[in-house]
């Protein structure tokens, strides 16, 4: 591989990060579920700083944000697909949205549950 190899890999490299943040900021800007799930990751992490917890927990509620950020993400990605493979209602279309948007709401749940027995004890004892 000569330098002209490593330089066009670096390029590529830096083109797929411009390309998934170009991703991650539309959809921020424009699906009102994962601006939801933004606010929420906000506020539990200024909550993390008010009760000071500590580095296991960050690592869990990081973990936790980043998989319920990530699943947004792709919610929106199957959902816009499925617009583009057809614009009528086909069951199978609506059964592909609803398990995406299924998977989000299971981990939006459980992410839920495990914050709370994080934080509910920095609170009550």
């Amino acid at each position: 591989m000569d330098s002209r190899d490593h330089k066009n890999e670096w390029h590529r490299l830096l083109k797929s990060f411009v390309h998934a943040s170009r991703g991650i900021l539309k959809t921020a800007r424009s699906e009102r579920n994962f601006q939801i799930h933004a606010a929420a990751a906000c506020a539990v992490i200024l909550c993390g700083f008010l009760v000071k917890i500590n580095i296991t927990e960050w690592a869990v509620v990081l973990i936790l944000i980043g998989g319920m950020l990530s699943l947004e993400l792709l919610n929106t990605a199957i959902e816009h697909t499925v617009d583009l493979v057809t614009d009528k209602q086909h069951p199978l279309a609506k059964a592909a949205k609803d398990a995406a948007a299924g998977a989000v709401c299971v981990f939006a749940v459980i992410s839920c549950i495990i914050g709370l027995l994080i934080f509910l004890p920095k609170f009550f004892w």
